[in-house]
């Protein structure tokens, strides 16, 4: 459930937001009858089958049977917390959360957020402050870095000394046991602490929300090593982050494409000359963690790459991690700068708008998977030909299934002077996508109980409660679901304005969850006024049958046997 936070706030925010708003932000949708639909962002398909209902505030996606409201959305597309789904929303609609009742799960993890983000302005400051800072600022000046640049990235700089911000900083043992925690110190043989950055220029690493969860520092001089992170901590890693995603969408609305390059300086360089949509990886390869909330965030990734050696084998360790990652609605290309050339250089030469035409020239994907596969063989020979199969198959299997699959065999075939049909014989056949079960595991019947009618009514229209006359004796029924309605009647006449995502939410984690998650997405034909008389029906129907149970009940026992208050009950009960 909500945990500390209070039910009543949920309930108010997702009367505020609109769930179509905050899908439509990172998937593109379409109007489509009533509903709005657009390719499923949580499976490649051909068709779209991903539907979003403004009425409902819930989206269902027929294909995989992914389906939730705002903050389920958010849980899974962005691979957000619920806290942190929360947290989203409110600021999206200017809520906020209570103070006294804690967003995190985990306290601690919250102050080294709050111990990161001071440490961050602390080394901001330096920058302006310090005395030794011109060896900084002029560094700063001649990479070409405006002030707004400077602060638009809260570039800052770690003065020398071993314990500036262990003395600053770490006044408690508390507090230099979270220094530790957040990465900030070192240690030695002999178990001194001292500053983790010393001397350097200090770039905050911030995550998708903003907040800073680690630090990159450079050197003025040759010292090793060049450049270092922060290490691996509770809120910091390094194969999940990436540098200037959080500025990337910052600085645009709606983002078409994102550039990898490789280092702090390429992204903020770039960005200095108006290329505000590129982000770093962390001293690591691009991961498929990496990939993910890429794409989660644009629908063209162009990753950029030194032409040597050493760029060409990040290229392809890249486009490995991608291959489950393809088809669907979105696009991945590869360009690569002249020897010796890096972002940061060639924006400076050339500018801006040289370098968005260059990346405008990225090569798809698929050219550089067959330029690189045929580098290995000789394709002008029928042997070489068929080693190039033999290679293309293993990473073939991990391409999921759909037309992005189909055309890849098809330019293999095509490649290799065969047909897709000869090919198929020699190469496996991907996983379909599985859809997705509910919780209960249960066929939808044929037929619906009168009880299974009146919860997906009240669930899908809970306006139509408001209507309904008494419902206090259908309790007393023992029947599959009775507990549900009840539940579902009761919160709505203590809150009236509740929507269809506000009563799925009160139910996340409970053992009925996928039930309503199920009735949510179900059809109904009926009008309004139709269902409207449809659920008094069935309410009426079910308070008779209540009656006559417990009337039934009481005469089994016999008059003689009934106690004074059984008996009073009798003479109230109306059949």
């Amino acid at each position: 459930m909500a945990g500390k936070i209070p039910p009543q706030f949920i309930d108010d925010l997702l009367t505020r937001v609109d769930v179509v708003e905050i899908i439509d932000a990172r998937v593109p949708l379409k109007k489509a009858g009533k509903n709005l639909h657009a390719c499923c962002p949580f499976h490649n398909e051909k068709t779209p089958s991903f539907t979003v209902s403004q009425e409902k505030q819930f989206y269902h996606c027929f294909g995989c049977g992914a389906h939730g409201t705002a903050i389920g959305f958010l849980m899974e597309y962005e691979q957000m917390s619920f806290p942190e789904s929360i947290q989203e929303l409110a600021e999206h609609v200017g809520m906020t959360v209570p103070v006294s009742h804690s967003l995190s799960t985990a306290p601690a993890t919250q102050n080294l957020y709050d111990l990161l983000d001071k440490v961050s302005q602390y080394y901001a400051q330096q920058l302006h402050t310090h005395p030794q800072r011109e060896r900084f600022t002029t560094y700063l000046n001649k990479r070409g870095l405006s002030s707004q640049i400077i602060e638009h990235f809260n570039i800052g700089m770690a003065p020398d000394g071993w314990d500036n911000v262990l003395k600053l900083f770490g006044t408690t043992d508390l507090a230099r046991k979270q220094l530790n925690e957040a990465g900030l110190l070192s240690s030695n043989d002999k178990g001194r602490s001292y500053d983790r950055f010393r001397n350097r220029v200090m770039f905050p690493i911030r995550d998708r929300r903003g907040r800073v969860i680690g630090f990159g520092g450079r050197v003025l001089d040759d010292s090793t090593p060049k450049y270092l992170n922060s290490p691996e901590t509770p809120v910091f890693h390094k194969g999940r982050e990436l540098y200037g995603l959080f500025q990337a969408r910052k600085s645009n609305r709606k983002l078409t494409r994102i550039v990898i390059v490789e280092g702090y300086m390429d992204v903020i360089a770039l960005a200095g000359h108006g290329v505000t949509n590129c982000v770093a990886t962390l001293g690591t390869a691009t991961t498929p963690e990496h990939l993910h909330q890429l794409l989660r965030s644009a629908p063209e990734i162009v990753f950029c790459f030194d032409g040597d050696r050493a760029g060409r084998e990040a290229a392809w360790r890249a486009a490995e991690n991608a291959l489950p990652l393809l088809g669907g609605n979105h696009q991945l290309k590869f360009m690569f700068l002249a020897d010796g050339e890096d972002p940061d250089s060639v924006v400076r030469q050339q500018g801006g708008p040289e370098f968005e035409k260059l990346v405008d020239n990225a090569k798809d994907y698929s050219d550089f998977f067959f330029e690189s596969l045929e580098k290995r063989v000789d394709i002008s020979s029928m042997d070489g030909r068929a080693r190039l199969v033999e290679i293309a198959k293993p990473y073939l299997r991990l391409v999921p299934a759909g037309i992005y699959r189909d055309m890849f065999e098809q330019r293999l075939a095509e490649k290799t002077k065969t047909n897709t049909a000869m090919l198929n014989k020699h190469l496996e056949k991907p996983a379909e996508p599985q859809k997705r079960t509910s919780r209960t595991g249960a066929k939808q019947s044929s037929t619906i109980s009168p009880i299974r009618m009146a919860i997906t009514i009240v669930l899908q229209h809970p306006e139509l409660a408001q209507n309904l006359a008494e419902f206090d004796k259908i309790k007393m029924i023992k029947q599959p679901g009775v507990e549900i309605l009840i539940q579902l009647l009761e919160t709505l006449a203590l809150h009236p304005h509740l929507n269809t995502a506000a009563l799925l939410e009160r139910a996340r984690g409970s053992s009925h969850d996928g039930h309503l998650q199920k009735l949510a997405r179900q059809s109904l034909s009926l009008s309004a006024e139709e269902l409207s008389h449809e659920l008094a029906g069935v309410i009426k129907q079910l308070q008779q049958q209540a009656i006559e149970q417990r009337h039934g009940e009481l005469m089994t026992k016999g008059l003689r046997n009934l106690t004074d208050n059984e008996r009073q009950e009798i003479q109230q009960l109306k059949l």
